[in-house]
C-alpha cells in the first residue's frame, strides 16, 4: 500500500501545506500583528481547515484501502485510526481537536477565536507532522 498514489498525493498536499503554515507562523510574529492582517488570519484559517481535510481523507482512504470499520463522523475518522494502532492515544487526542477545529471555521465560522487559531498556528503545526509520520510508518509496515 506504501504505492497507493491517494495517499501519496495526499501526503505530499499535507507537507506543502504544513510548509505554508510555517510561513504564515513566520509573518506572524505577534498577536498583534497576526489580528490586525485580515488577509493573513484568513490564509491560516483556511489552510489550517484544508490541512485537516486531508487528514481526514487520508485516514478515510486508509480505513477503505484496509477494510477497518465505517466511521460514523470526522472525529471517528481519527478514533478508528487509533483503534487499528496507526495512530497513538496521545496523537488521538490532538486529532480530535483538529476535526472540532475543522468543523468550527467550517459551520460556526462566525465564532472563530483569534487567539486559539493563533496558539494552534504557534504551537500546534507539529501535529499534522505526527499524524503524517504515524501514517508513513504504518504504510512501511504493510
Amino acid at each position: 500500500m506504501l504505492g497507493d498514489a491517494v495517499l501519496t498525493e495526499r501526503l505530499r498536499l499535507l507537507a506543502q501545506y504544513v510548509d505554508e503554515l510555517r510561513g504564515f507562523r513566520q509573518e506572524a510574529h505577534s498577536f498583534e500583528v497576526y489580528t490586525s492582517d485580515v488577509k493573513l488570519r484568513r490564509a491560516v484559517e483556511r489552510t489550517l481547515q484544508v490541512g485537516v481535510e486531508v487528514c481526514l481523507d487520508i485516514g478515510r482512504r486508509l480505513i477503505a484501502l484496509e477494510g477497518f470499520r465505517y466511521a460514523d463522523d470526522n472525529q471517528d475518522v481519527f478514533r478508528v485510526l487509533a483503534q487499528e494502532k496507526i495512530v497513538s492515544e496521545a496523537l488521538l487526542a490532538s486529532l480530535l481537536e483538529m476535526a472540532r477545529f475543522r468543523n468550527l471555521v467550517v459551520h460556526d465560522y462566525a465564532k472563530i477565536d483569534d487567539a486559539k487559531v493563533y496558539g494552534i498556528l504557534k504551537l500546534r503545526l507539529g501535529d499534522f507532522d505526527a499524524f503524517a509520520q504515524a501514517v508513513v510508518t504504518y504504510l512501511s509496515q504493510t
